[in-house]
């Protein structure tokens, strides 16, 4: 096992990091509310040098960079400060379409998601169906050539801005497993019958949203995978959303802001300890991160379950990094307001993308036999 950076890595790095410092504009720079302009400027930027999608086939757009020069440069976005690149289309959708979808669904759909023409957004969640996503009911009922569409999901981040949705959806009720019956439809928001309400924050902030289905009629050819198999595309999507949820780069970048803005705090002996304590836990997911892209450089492999490990400790590093900010704060100064808009946006980490409850779960069962 090799978790040292080449030197030809090294230089890779330098090189994104000076392109981005000279090509990042200062005022989409540490931002955490965009607006869906504002979010495809950036995209449109990476888009026009070709790094906006690293990870696509080099014939789609791709870098063909290898797994490493993917992680570094993913690493250096978030400790730049850069905004967010809208995961839904370029990170999910894409690599479900690229293994499992058609070649009509490959040509018609990848061009404008690389191009930021199409915003996508995530339909899995339901009121009854959160972690435990095989609950889920909304249906999907097969007339002719298309689907009816009826049901609700809920905490669709962005939905308010996306143009198109994947969804799972139960095309057969009568099955005994839940996992199975399920399938996944790519669904047009301007499609008469869905309708998109806000869901406001703590806070303050309009990010997510509850989305309707009545009596939506989706295109057959809209289906990706077989019909009834679309657990089987949930899982593989699932896997590379939890590699990109430990935010190493953003967790570095945010620890240095809480270093220079509070050196006085330091002085205080049990604060300095908890900041230290955090700082080495961070080390360690940064290590434990490379042992996944070594493994996946030498296998060939997407990740498998124990990927879950780095979604648990990233997140729960991005909040105890918040919540030593709102320590070391002082309550009177206008400044604070931002920290605890952060504080309070990031209580949601631990939730997103399965529980972390539910990934402890997951490895128990998945890679401890348990």
């Amino acid at each position: 096992m090799d978790l040292n950076y080449s030197p030809e890595e090294l230089a890779f790095r330098d090189e994104a990091r000076a392109w981005l410092a000279a090509n990042l504009p200062p005022e989409l720079k540490d931002q955490a509310h965009l607006s869906k302009e504002e979010l495809l400027r950036w995209h449109r930027i990476l888009a026009k040098k070709g790094w906006v999608a690293p990870a696509w086939p080099k014939e789609w757009g791709g870098t063909g960079w290898n797994v490493v020069q993917r992680y570094i440069f993913e690493e250096e976005l978030g400790f730049a400060g850069c905004p967010a690149l809208m995961p839904f289309g370029l990170s999910m959708c894409a690599p479900v379409l690229l293994a499992f979808g058609s070649e009509a669904q490959k040509k018609r759909f990848l061009p404008r998601i690389y191009n930021g023409e199409d915003f996508w957004c995530q339909g899995y969640s339901e009121p009854g169906a959160g972690s435990d996503l095989a609950s889920l009911k909304t249906k999907a009922q097969k007339k002719e050539n298309h689907y009816v569409v009826n049901g609700q999901k809920i905490w669709t981040s962005y939905a308010h801005y996306a143009d198109w949705i994947f969804c799972l959806v139960r095309t057969d009720l009568t099955v005994e497993k839940r996992q199975e019956g399920i399938s996944f439809l790519l669904i047009d928001m301007k499609t008469p019958g869905v309708t998109v309400r806000p869901l406001i924050l703590m806070d303050g902030g309009h990010s997510v949203n509850e989305v309707f289905f009545d009596e939506v009629q989706v295109p057959a050819e809209n289906l990706v995978h077989k019909e009834n198999q679309g657990w089987t595309v949930a899982k593989y999507l699932l896997g590379y959303e939890r590699m990109n949820t430990g935010r190493i780069g953003e967790s570095k970048r945010e620890l240095r802001k809480l270093k220079e803005s509070f050196p006085e705090k330091q002085k205080d002996l049990r604060w300095r300890d908890r900041l230290t304590r955090v700082e080495v836990e961070l080390m360690a997911l940064e290590i434990t991160n490379l042992r996944f892209l070594d493994r996946m450089r030498r296998t060939g492999q997407p990740p498998g379950a124990d990927v879950s490990m780095l979604k648990i400790r990233g997140t729960e590093i991005q909040q105890a990094i918040t919540e030593l900010a709102m320590q070391a704060a002082d309550p009177e100064l206008p400044e604070t307001q931002a920290l605890e808009r952060r504080y309070l946006d990031m209580r949601k980490t631990t939730i997103y993308a399965g529980s972390n409850e539910i990934q402890r779960n997951i490895i128990a069962k998945m890679t401890l036999g348990l």
